[in-house]
């Protein structure tokens, strides 16, 4: 259904949700002219939107710059979905586990439309600001994580998935070669988790698998990161592998007792 076919549909919400989607990592504070040229509004529009955002407390305004930024009022709102998400609370005793026997970066990941959600995450001992923060999307076909949960699919329906998927070249070593993905994927079906080198970050390996509902099909993935040069193939079937399978098929009949699955 077309946003004019649905009587239900509140274009001016739309707008404003619009004003909020237009901050992210790399555009954390905006001015009024960044906003209409990110979100494609008229001036005037943005304006009484963001005044709006601001007096309900979505938005905090610098009083010099009369720049915008989001306000503590997200943070409430990521703090309720939390709690909504069981997954999220099943999953986190699993990820410490797993952080402190690897010392590495565990994340529990989600799929968003054509991109995998970090929606839980627990940083190793060596780990950067980036990766304690929940939030993170990634392109799922680039993702060790997103093609954990891809495998569980049967292969006519991943198919066309891989076909229309969104591909960002986010490293040098990116493949952008759907076939080659197409391909791993597969591979990745027949050994139970999937792996990805150098795909986000250069000298990053990530290693993932799926969470299963009852039915076969993930759910989310449990996923690492660790230095390339750390994850020699002796260290990957011999350490890293069986506790992260084991984290993962720790959570799946947890979930038969919650709306997932």
């Amino acid at each position: 259904m077309t946003e004019k076919q649905n009587t239900l549909y509140v274009g001016s919400l739309a707008k404003g949700l619009k004003i909020l989607r237009s901050f992210d990592e790399t555009a954390t504070e905006l001015s009024l002219g960044e906003l209409v040229q990110r979100t494609g509004l008229e001036k005037s529009a943005v304006q009484r939107l963001t005044n709006t955002l601001h007096l309900e407390g979505m938005l905090d305004k610098d009083p010099h710059t009369r720049r915008f930024r989001p306000s503590h009022a997200w943070l409430e709102m990521a703090y309720a979905y939390f709690w909504s998400d069981p997954l999220v609370r099943l999953a986190m005793p699993k990820l410490i586990e797993l952080s402190h026997q690897l010392d590495a970066t565990t994340n529990l990941a989600e799929i968003s439309g054509d991109h995998v959600l970090y929606v839980g995450r627990v940083p190793g001992r060596r780990g950067q600001f980036s990766s304690t923060l929940v939030g993170r999307r990634l392109p799922a076909l680039s993702s060790a994580a997103g093609r954990a949960i891809l495998l569980t699919m049967p292969e006519d329906e991943r198919a066309p998935l891989i076909d229309s998927w969104s591909l960002v070249q986010m490293s040098p070593r990116t493949c952008m070669d759907r076939a080659l993905i197409a391909e791993d994927i597969a591979l990745s079906a027949a050994r139970g988790y999937a792996m990805t080198r150098d795909q986000s970050i250069l000298n990053q390996t990530g290693i993932s698998a799926p969470i299963k509902g009852p039915n076969g099909r993930a759910v989310a993935a449990i996923q690492c990161s660790v230095a390339t040069r750390n994850c020699s193939e002796d260290r990957l079937q011999n350490e890293i592998l069986p506790h992260l399978i084991e984290a993962a098929e720790g959570i799946a009949p947890q979930l038969r007792g919650t709306d997932q699955g």
